[in-house]
This record gives C-alpha cells, structure tokens and sequence, in this order.
C-alpha cells in the first residue's frame, strides 16, 4: 500500500502544473534550443493511434480534422508555435506584433525557409507571398469548399466577402482565380517577400494565437503551377512540397505513416527525431501489446491494463506509470431543448422539463460524477473534475491568475479537498429537485422524465461507461425523477442521432482553436450563425419556452458585451468570466469532465508542446526522450519544474 499512496502523491504533484503556467506573445520557448535539448536517448520514435483517428487527408489547407493535423503539423510550417508552456514563440516569422490594439498585425518574416520535395530536395524559398496563396486558398469557394474559412471570414476584413463572391462563380472561373483580386478585396498584403501584414475587421488582440491553426498556413504558387490546380487535393504525399520539420515518406493506410527529418528545415539547432513512425492500432489493448514487445514508445493505458498494473506491486510497469497532461478539450453535457421522437414527433415531456431551470440545476448539484471520472482515471478520479465552459490553462490575467479560477470565484466554488467533487451539494439538489418537480408538473410533465443517451453499437467500453452513468443518475438524482436509457447508433452519431434531435444530452468536448475565451462562450450563444453548439447540439433556436430564451439572449448579451471589449485585456477576460459564470449559474450546460489519463512511455510529456489552442502538440520537435522508460519518480519531478 505504501507504493500505491507513492504513486499517488506523484499524481498529485504532477497535475498541479495544470495551472501554473502562463503565456505571452513572443515569450522564449522554455524548454530551449539547441544540442541541450535534442531528443536524448531515441534517435527514432515510434508512436500509434487508434483505428478510428486514422488520416483521411495530406492537404493540410484541406482539412479541420484532427486526425489529420496531427501528421500534417510536422510536414507544415506557419508563421508562429507554441512552446512546452503552451506559449507562442517564433517560426518562420521572427517577429510580430501590432499597434492599433490588434486592427492590424505585422509579421517579419525569417529569410532561408525552404520548400522541399519529399526527398528534401530544394523546390523554392518559402516568402510572404506564400501565405498570400495559402488564403487564397482557403477562402476560394471552389478551390477549398469551406475548410478553414470560419476563423478568417471572423477576424480578417474582406475574406467573407471574397468566399461568397467566388461562391457566386463558375466552378471554372474560381478555380483559375490567381491573387489579383482577391488582394482587391481582403486585408492582407505583403510590401516585400519578408513582411506579412493582415487587416482585420475588429481589434483582435488574441489573432496571433490564429497563426497555429491551419487556416493561415502557406502554399507556394509554385507547387500549385507544377501539379496543376485541378490536381491539389488530389496529390499524394510523393508530389507535396513541405516546409516542415518532417516530410511524409510513407503513408500506408489504415497501417502505418512514417516523417523523415527534412535536412533543410529552417531551425538547424532544434531536436528532432531521425524518423517518426505513426502505428495505427486497433485499441489500446493491441497498443500495449506492442509497448510489451518494444514496438512503441509509448501507449495509453485503458482502464483494465491500468488497473492490473497498478493492483500488482510486482507488475514490471508497476513503477512507470505516468499520468498524463490533460488534452486541451473541456467536455460538457450538452442539452437539447428541441428534442424528436424517431417519426420526428416533439419529445414534449423532456423538452418541457429541461427548459425548466431548477431540474437542470438538480443535474449540477446533484451528479456525482466521480466513478464515471473513474472510467478515465480510477487513480486519482478528482483530476479529470471539470467545473468551466472554457478550457482551464488557456488564458490567464496580467497577475498570472489563470482565467477559469476567476469563473470558479464568482460562482462561489469550494475549495478542493481531493476526493469530493467540488460543486457537489446534495442538499441543494434536493431543493431544486423537489421545486423541480412541483413546477413541471402543474405543466402536466410527468416523471420519471425519460432521458435518453446514445453510444455506438458493439461499443463494450462506451457499454459501460453508459452503465456508469445510468448508476450516478439512479443513485444520486433517483428513479422518480429521471430515467437513463441508453440507446444506440451504428456508425454516424451526427446523422443517426444529433440531426433527428433524439438525444436529450450529447457529452462532447471543444478544444480551442485560437487563443481567446469567444472560441468557446461563442459556440452557445443564441441567434447567431457561428454558434457552433446552439446550432448543432442544444438547438436552442427552436425552443419555445420564453423563459429559457431570456436565460439564453441574456447570456448571449454577456458573450457580446466582453466581445466588444478589445483594449483592456484584463477588462475583457473579467466580463467574459462574468458571462460564464452566469451560463453555469442557470446550467444551460453541466462541465463533465477533463481528460487526465495515465501512459507508460519513453517520452518526456513536459518537454513538448502543451498549448490549449492550435494545432502544435503533435509537433516532433524538441522531445526530451529516454532508452529506458521513464519512472513514476522521475515523472514527477519532470512537473515539479515544470510547475517553477
């Protein structure tokens, strides 16, 4: 027992550097560069990813799909990336900045950044002109579809405008625009190769963080001309030109994908690895197998293998067990105030009762959500609480208070003592519980009030995690008031479940893509297009009950209002922190939880990038690595420093 309370005490030192770090434009990369830091130890890597996260596409400019980014952040450079602190530092611009309050942002750009082929053959210098092409690219209706174009049509004067006028074309005509007029009508320029300068439509003072997403990657003009337009997205990983740390030299589907160091990449002094090769597994069970064999680096531990290492003192892995970072997504239960029946009829019992304030805050008061936090980390479940809308670790004040410590203030949170959710008050729950019901049913609601929850078919893990969640809603909110059913889809929750609308609550997580709190709130706001989960999951729009609507406007008037906020970035973060305090207040969404897992690896976790927006924690650049496996000890006292 004496080993297992180690591990644990390890745990919890390590997630402490959850919120200790902050960032700054410009800041120094802190874990350095040069020969102290190149990958100790593995001179190639070998990595995996499920079956279900495979590829589908090596166009970077063409894809918002995770699976994809992560390979293609390695064989792509943009202007910016992020640090092991999450912090933005230089790539191929030097500098940037701005000062008009973020109207308008300059990038200088570093001389010497090459294009290459897939050898590491010299193609053509990589200049401002490039990033030029690339929105081009982006925003041209017929060229790209609409991949990437939400962020630029937000932020950058006329790029809105431009997609809808090539909407309006031929395919023909769009397909032969060049630059010309697109320059006419979007804010951006480039007075000589080595200076980028971007218009944008409002203050922007978080646009830098939108350089480490896709969507402001280059292309060179070049490339485009040497396979032919037509045949962009259609060009495999042999006829690519990259500018990245890595070129992709074997793409085997559903198998393997292999990047190889590019010998002219611009950061001579940085680490990286010789080759990196990306194993596609079937599960973590068939990961761990090859962890066991030396085939891997390192793997995620799912539930059953975490708990016969951990219950075994003579396991082998017993002392490497590593809990991991969290992943930059804060999950949630997303509520659908607009729920159907299968013949597309209107759920009126459910709908009625979760447009009813005090039996959504039953649900927030009253869920234990810690076995169900078990599922992810039976350990140290209390790690994966979540108690924010927006990702804890993304933003924080100019005194180092980190933003979502600020929500928890003003709703009023206790402090933790480790084991004991933190919101969790059962007398409350009653309370709400007990005037809940009173007042739906003078509606004519009925109770139990069916919910309904769906998991893919075959699923055994996702099984019993939805078993896990039918127990903590019988057990802590009981069988009189709801009742869990889990239902099922066969391959498309999207089109099989969310459009149809027959879920009561999705549980799904967002994860940053530029570094601003509006990335989040702005997914929930009402009548507005770019609200991403009122449109897609709540279906807010389509309630009927006046009095949620109000709930609604008034938290969107909240988002609006520290949207409008661009001079005073403490300003900003303190009314967006008051506007989601409000949104927890009245439960229009319940935090579920973080993801905190636990890994054995030869790969130092503090040592990569760790930023809550972007693209770049999947970069292979500047990894501390061992031999030898790293130690639950020595793990530890990675966070220790880290946490200084």
């Amino acid at each position: 027992m004496k080993r297992r309370a180690k591990l644990l005490a390890f745990a919890l030192a390590a997630v402490m550097c959850l919120t200790a770090c902050g960032g700054g434009a410009g800041s120094k990369n802190e874990s350095g560069s040069g020969d102290e830091n190149k990958s100790a130890g593995l001179t190639d890597l070998y990595t995996f990813e499920t079956a279900n996260r495979e590829m589908e596409n090596v166009f970077i400019l063409n894809t918002e799909m995770a699976n994809d980014l992560n390979v293609l952040c390695n064989t792509n450079e943009g202007l910016l990336e992020t640090n092991n602190k999450g912090q933005l530092v230089p790539a191929i611009a030097e500098k940037w900045g701005t000062e008009d309050g973020g109207l308008t942002w300059t990038f200088n750009l570093r001389k010497g950044v090459k294009w290459v082929d897939q050898q590491g053959n010299e193609k053509a210098d990589c200049t401002a002109q490039d990033f030029i092409t690339g929105l081009e690219w982006v925003m041209n209706f017929h060229k790209n579809g609409a991949n990437n174009t939400s962020m630029p049509t937000d932020m950058i004067k006329g790029a809105g405008e431009y997609y809808e006028y090539t909407k309006g074309l031929s395919a023909e005509e769009g397909m032969a625009l060049g630059t010309e007029k697109f320059l006419e009508m979007v804010g951006i320029e480039a007075p000589d190769d080595y200076t980028l300068i971007y218009h944008c439509v409002k203050n922007a003072p978080y646009f830098d963080t939108v350089c480490t997403s896709a969507c402001l990657f280059p292309v060179s003009a070049k490339f485009i001309e040497e396979v032919g337009v037509e045949n962009v997205l259609s060009t495999g990983i042999e006829g690519l030109w990259y500018n990245g740390a890595y070129t992709l030299t074997e793409y085997i589907q559903n198998n393997s994908k292999t990047l190889t160091k590019n010998p002219l990449y611009w950061d001579t002094e940085c680490g990286r690895f010789e080759t990196v090769t990306i194993k596609i597994v079937e599960d973590l069970s068939v990961g761990y197998q090859l962890y066991e064999t030396g085939e891997l680096d390192h793997i995620d531990l799912s539930e059953a293998n975490l708990r016969t290492i951990y219950d075994d003192e003579n396991n082998k892995f017993h002392d490497q067990l590593s809990e991991k970072l969290p992943r930059k997504y804060s999950y949630q239960f997303h509520f659908n105030y607009d729920k159907h029946f299968a013949d597309g009829s209107a759920d009126e019992n459910w709908n009625k009762a979760v447009a009813n304030e005090a039996f959504r805050q039953a649900w927030y008061y009253g869920l234990d959500l810690t076995k169900y936090w078990a599922r992810t980390n039976f350990i140290a479940p209390t790690h994966c609480e979540n108690n924010a809308y927006t990702m804890k670790g993304l933003l924080y004040f100019s005194d180092g208070t980190e933003y979502t410590k600020k929500v928890e203030e003003l709703i009023g949170l206790p402090e933790s003592d480790g084991t004991t959710p933190r919101r969790l008050d059962t007398e409350k729950a009653a309370e709400f519980k007990k005037q809940a019901m009173e007042e739906l049913s003078a509606q004519g609601v009925t109770f139990p009030v069916t919910v309904n929850y769906y998991i893919v078919s075959g699923a055994q893990n996702a099984l019993d995690t939805a078993n896990v969640l039918k127990q903590i809603f019988s057990e802590c909110l009981g069988d009189d008031f709801v009742t869990l059913e889990i239902g099922t889809y066969t391959s498309s929750q999207t089109k099989e479940v969310v459009k149809p609308r027959l879920q009561s609550f999705v549980i799904n997580g967002w994860g940053a893509d530029y570094g601003d709190v509006q990335n989040y709130l702005g997914q929930e706001t009402i009548g507005e297009d770019t609200a991403y989960y009122a449109n897609n999951y709540s279906n807010i729009n389509d309630a009927t009950n006046e009095a949620l609507r109000a709930t609604y406007q008034e938290f969107t008037d909240l988002v609006n209002k520290a949207d409008a906020i661009n001079d005073d970035m403490d300003a900003r973060y303190n009314a967006y922190a008051e506007a989601e305090a409000y949104m927890l207040q009245h439960a229009l969404t319940v935090p579920a939880q973080l993801e905190v897992s636990w890994q054995l690896t030869h790969v130092n976790d503090y040592s990569r990038s760790n930023a809550m927006f972007g693209i770049m924690n999947y970069k292979y650049k500047n990894w501390e690595t061992s031999v030898d496996a790293y130690t639950t000890e020595q793990t530890a006292k990675f966070a220790e420093e880290y946490n200084k």
